[in-house]
């Protein structure tokens, strides 16, 4: 075999990282199957390799038996002590069978698995690397456009955006830059597999992490996130430090901090909201940025029944009753609005429409 490739396996293990004894073990694999295949054998053989001079040998393994009825994998006794006179049956003996020309073809197939090996070992730590990412925010180059499915530059890989984690109304041209969740990776024979995510609700909760520090150190916690991509997004935030306000963090100075996560996402409404234990506070403020007059939970049915002014209605439910549903995925809570004047007057009251002071009905 050639002397300079088994030279070069220890570069390869250097660079590569890829075991000597590994790739070892796989070109002998690989000889073994050419030589069967080129010379149409069907003897048991074992491959011998010298590292030093580069000098392969094949030999046929048989074993001594007293009748031979199989001469690929069987040798007689009377021929085994031909060669060596203490040999029993029973016992392996092992004969070469080395082609002359054997060392062109152990050449040529060492290179294709050495090359193989590389292919998979590279693949193997992309995929690696890749997978620490997952879960995680990247940032990735439009590369191409294909039947509505948008693929990812990342450098050594390349990432999948479907159609189903598009932003609804968001336009991808080759070359932008964009922030992308990574939302799994997997191995596949081509290499790993990177599906990614323009919608996913934890793409905003890693956005914001980037943006405040009080959330990437742990002092403000986002509980939760409800979100219609491309549209609204509600998020709900908690301080571990009564000294620091969780909304203004997240705010930031002029709005600094939120706006540079909106620009992120095109110009997708945040409403960021302070979280509460108490689920009627938490409802009421979740309803931001509708004002709500009183808040009554039903802790069996898990309903949340919310009186806001007549004139806060519209903005409570939201456009197409946005607000309200982001409001109750928010909160876990199903909320149920109603403005105020239809809430006194169920519960026996009328509101005096010159003061606007509520009156009792007299029975």
């Amino acid at each position: 075999m050639n002397l300079e490739l088994l030279n070069a396996l220890d570069d390869i293990v250097k660079e590569k990282g890829i075991s000597k004894e590994v790739l070892l073990d796989a070109i002998e694999s690989a000889l073994i199957s050419a030589y069967k295949r080129d010379y149409g054998s069907k003897e048991n053989v074992r491959i011998s390799m010298q590292e030093e001079s580069g000098k392969v040998q094949i030999f046929a393994r048989k074993e001594v038996v007293e009748e031979v009825k199989n001469e690929a994998l069987e040798i007689s006794l009377e021929e085994a002590r031909k060669i060596k006179a203490t040999y029993e049956p029973g016992d392996i003996i092992e004969i070469e069978i080395t082609p002359d020309d054997f060392g062109r073809i152990a050449a040529q197939n060492a290179k294709q698995v050495v090359l193989q090996r590389i292919r998979e070992a590279e693949r193997d730590v992309i995929y690696e690397e890749l997978k620490e990412k997952e879960k995680e925010l990247i940032t990735g180059m439009v590369n191409r456009i294909y039947n509505n499915n948008i693929y990812i530059d990342l450098g050594k890989s390349e990432a999948l955006l479907p159609p189903s984690e598009q932003i609804p109304g968001e336009e991808y041209k080759i070359g932008d830059r964009i922030k992308l969740f990574v939302v799994e990776v997997s191995a596949d024979s081509k290499g790993p597999k990177i599906l990614v995510s323009r919608t996913h609700p934890d793409l905003l909760k890693r956005l914001f992490e980037v943006e405040v520090p009080e959330i990437f150190d742990g002092i403000v916690e986002i509980k939760n996130i409800a979100r219609e991509a491309g549209s609204r997004s509600k998020i709900s935030v908690y301080s571990h430090d009564e000294n620091v306000d969780p909304v203004g963090a997240c705010v930031g100075p002029k709005g600094m901090r939120v706006q540079a996560v909106v620009d992120q996402l095109n110009g997708e409404k945040i409403d960021i909201i302070q979280w509460s234990e108490d689920p009627a506070v938490l409802v009421a403020n979740a309803l931001n940025p509708a004002e709500v007059s009183r808040v009554n939970i039903n802790e069996e049915e898990k309903i949340a029944e919310v009186v806001v002014p007549d004139f806060q209605l519209s903005l409570a439910i939201g456009k197409e009753g946005q607000n309200a549903r982001l409001a109750a995925k928010l909160t876990g809570w199903k909320v149920d609005i109603k403005k105020e004047s239809s809430y006194l007057e169920e519960k026996g009251e009328a509101v005096n429409e010159e003061t606007g002071q509520e009156d009792q009905v007299e029975e």
